[in-house]
């Protein structure tokens, strides 16, 4: 009985949540009134966005933007598939500011023969079921590097990303990229072959609707990546509330392996390959997580490279004196992924009939 009256009051004040937001949505007035208020519904965080579990209460972490002070961010975590999402509006403009904000950052013209090697890699995960020429959509571009590199692969490639700045990059470099959201994008029917989402699905505040337009996008057994973070991970175990890849508050959701494969299967995709042994973020993410312990500025030296935090800091020498536990890190993680326990994912999925 005290079940059921704690039931109807937590669905009282999601009503009346629903209610307030609907009132004074004026923002999207295009949006129709389910779409509303099953948006209103997904950000009341009472349900798990990847397997529909019940969300409870879990941790308070300090923001992974240094503009933001000291503010801290309510996770509530999946009592079924371990996921977690974060609870609350995130502040205007975020990924548009701060770590996301234009320009090139520190040591990336050393960078970019490593990050081409990384979109190879990408390239050869998705390969299997989406060999070139296939026509290949990067939902979330940024500015335009995988899609340039699928293009020199062979691959008929386009992207989509929201922000301008993205766009403006691509442009520069050749690459095709238009300006849109999935949720704006206007893909015909069966028209592509792949998307890619890589390390976009967690900035998404319904991941499952994101998931449901994609796949009109895709002919009948057409091929998804995704990648994400991953909250089972060595890692984030590792990290805390520090952890690297928790990213709050731009990261919306925090999949685990079990929940993003749940959520795939409830949209009509079938995982046919999960990996763990990913150097592009994995290796970083470890080491950078560990250090961000026992350092004022989250996750300092990404920062300090996307110029982003101070130069003259002490962390600075924190991060220097760190350094030589860089392949203690690697090792670690390289350990982690063989048990499963990657610090991000990477999921090959088909597209189900």
């Amino acid at each position: 009985m005290l079940a059921v009256e704690r039931g109807l009051v937590a669905l009282v004040a999601v009503a009346r949540r629903v209610r307030g937001r609907l009132a004074g949505s004026t923002g999207h007035p295009g949006r129709s009134l389910r779409a509303r208020v099953k948006l209103a519904l997904v950000r009341t965080r009472d349900v798990c966005p990847a397997c529909g579990g019940p969300l409870a209460a879990w941790r308070s972490v300090p923001s992974a933007e240094p503009a933001f002070g000291p503010a801290r961010y309510e996770l509530r975590r999946c009592r079924s598939c371990g996921t977690a999402v974060t609870v609350g509006e995130p502040p205007a403009l975020i990924h548009e500011t701060g770590a996301y904000s234009g320009g090139d950052p520190r040591l990336a013209r050393a960078a970019a023969p490593v990050l081409r090697a990384f979109d190879r890699r990408r390239l050869s995960i998705l390969s299997p079921l989406a060999p070139p020429p296939a026509r290949l959509l990067d939902a979330g571009a940024g500015r335009g590097r995988f899609v340039a590199g699928s293009l020199a692969a062979g691959y008929r490639a386009r992207g989509i990303e929201p922000s301008l700045r993205g766009v403006v990059a691509a442009a520069a470099i050749g690459a095709p990229v238009e300006q849109a959201t999935i949720a704006e994008a206007t893909p015909a029917p069966g028209s592509f072959d792949a998307v890619t989402l890589w390390h976009v699905l967690e900035h998404v505040e319904d991941p499952g609707a994101a998931l449901a337009r994609i796949r009109t996008w895709l002919r009948p057994g057409g091929a998804l990546l995704v990648g994400v973070p991953n909250l089972g991970s060595v890692q984030a175990r590792l990290g805390g509330e520090r952890w690297f890849h928790l990213d709050v508050p731009r990261h919306r959701v925090h999949f685990t392996e079990a929940g993003l494969e749940t959520l795939l299967r409830a949209q009509g995709f079938t995982p046919v390959r999960t990996h763990h042994l990913l150097a592009e973020h994995n290796p970083f993410g470890m080491w950078q997580s560990v250090l961000s312990r026992f350092t004022s500025h989250p996750s300092y030296l990404y920062n300090l490279l996307k110029r982003n935090a101070p130069a003259r800091s002490p962390d600075l020498a924190i991060t220097v004196l760190a350094l030589p536990l860089a392949p203690v890190a690697v090792i670690t993680e390289l350990a982690a992924g063989l048990a499963r326990r990657g610090g991000t994912i990477a999921v090959l999925a088909e597209r189900a009939p």
